[in-house]
């Protein structure tokens, strides 16, 4: 059983998408920007993914610099900014049985779940 955060507006996500279903997944699609994730569940990806909060998050969008968060920021403060603003999650997760997880940038990263 396989999920994908996606972003129908972001090539990669699509490409990603695409791939999945190329190598016979029909992923579960969850549209984070429609039903933004709660910060529980921001958290169980993290623990997924083994990754901080920094990691899955765009710090290039302006909007990163607009809410004043910073690099240096406490998980808790990411993670509440995350699931407030999901624009501001890195694009897109792929869940594997909610045991294994990658971010599809660059979309070879997908490879290792298939």
């Amino acid at each position: 059983m396989f999920q994908i955060w996606h972003n129908r507006r972001c090539s990669k996500s699509r490409q990603a998408l695409e791939m999945l279903r190329k190598n016979g997944c029909d992923p579960e699609i969850f549209e984070y920007l429609e039903t933004p994730p709660s910060e529980g569940d921001i958290e169980d990806i993290l623990i997924i993914l083994d990754k901080r909060p920094i990691e899955i998050t765009r710090t290039k969008e302006d909007l990163f610099q607009e809410l004043g968060l910073s690099l240096d920021d406490e998980d808790e403060v990411i993670i509440k900014a995350l699931s407030e603003n999901p624009r501001l999650i890195e694009r897109p997760i792929i869940i594997k049985n909610n045991e294994e997880a990658v971010i599809g940038r660059p979309t070879e990263n997908i490879l290792v779940l298939l």
